[in-house]
């Protein structure tokens, strides 16, 4: 005789089926500067950003924390974000990936200089490290549906020009304006869109900063605006410049373009989000977390 299955075993069966169908999709989470008690290479700490995920806090499909130390260059730790790059966004998987901060250098500087490359394709990953594929399947550059970027520093900050932070830290070198814009090609994203999110909430290092600022980027980095230096930008109305910083991916007030497949999607008209996570998943990257969760799926 035929046993009618249980409503715990429907819902079992229901809950796996539901894991299955989204298994090759993956939300990578990478970090900025400073990242001091992060288990580094460990995809379930979430202590840069504010904890881990849980229902309340969503952070996406499958959310990987890609961390890497903070503070070291970004062409000596880039392998860490390569690395999970080939492991979750390779072979039969997708990823959405959300950087802040130093974190656009990171993804940046991948996406210039590996982005068209040959990578091992990965398929499911085995482990929660991924050591990495070798031999079989093969494809060029990674499967990323699209990059959020919150309060991104890829055009440096003046802050570590005006010597502001520890210059012994190798980070900071990699953060001055001029070298953070000579890093990479920046216009070389390998066709993925970055979708910028920048703040002005600035703090007393506003005097430093050119323009709207976070208190730590100002809106020429997290605005993506291109050149070999920063630029005057702020919000409409703001007297104390004459130059706007336009959403989208068009020129800005006075003719400044932004990098190219890199598009304003959020300008804080009304000073209201500063640069930092605050273990809380506060400030500018508030605003990645909710987009990442409503549609990271």
């Amino acid at each position: 005789m035929k046993l009618k299955p249980s409503v715990a075993s429907i819902v079992v069966f229901l809950l796996a089926a539901a894991g299955a169908a989204q298994a090759g999709n993956y939300t990578l989470w990478i970090n900025g500067r400073s990242n001091p008690n992060a288990s580094l290479g460990s995809p379930a700490d979430f202590s840069y950003w504010g904890g881990s995920p849980t229902l309340n806090v969503a952070a996406g499909v499958q959310p990987i924390s890609v961390n890497w130390d903070g503070k070291s260059h970004i062409a000596t730790t880039n392998a860490g974000v390569r690395k999970a790059l080939d492991c979750y966004c390779t072979g039969s998987n997708w990823c959405y990936v959300a950087v802040h901060s130093a974190g656009n250098l990171q993804i940046g500087y991948a996406l210039s200089q590996y982005g068209s490359s040959t990578r091992n394709a990965s398929g499911v990953p085995t482990d929660g490290v991924c050591t990495g594929a070798t031999g079989g399947a093969q494809q060029v550059g990674w499967n990323i549906k699209y990059v959020d970027v919150a309060a991104g520093a890829a055009g440096g900050s003046e802050l570590a020009d005006a010597g502001a932070w520890a210059m012994n830290e190798e980070l900071v070198d990699d953060l001055k304006t001029a070298t953070a814009r000579a890093l990479y090609n920046h216009n070389a994203t390998a066709g993925i869109n970055l979708y910028l999110y920048a703040g002005a909430k600035g703090a007393v290092t506003s005097a430093v900063l050119k323009g709207q600022n976070d208190s730590v980027v100002a809106y020429h980095s997290a605005g993506g605006t291109s050149g070999s230096s920063g630029t005057r930008l702020c919000n409409p109305g703001q007297w104390t410049c004459a130059n706007d910083l336009t959403l989208g991916s068009g020129a800005n007030e006075g003719g400044s373009t932004k990098w190219s497949f890199h598009s304003v999607v959020f300008r804080d008209d009304a000073e209201a989000y500063d640069h930092y996570a605050n273990g809380s998943w506060a400030g500018v990257v508030s605003l990645v977390r909710a987009h990442i969760a409503a549609n990271a799926k």
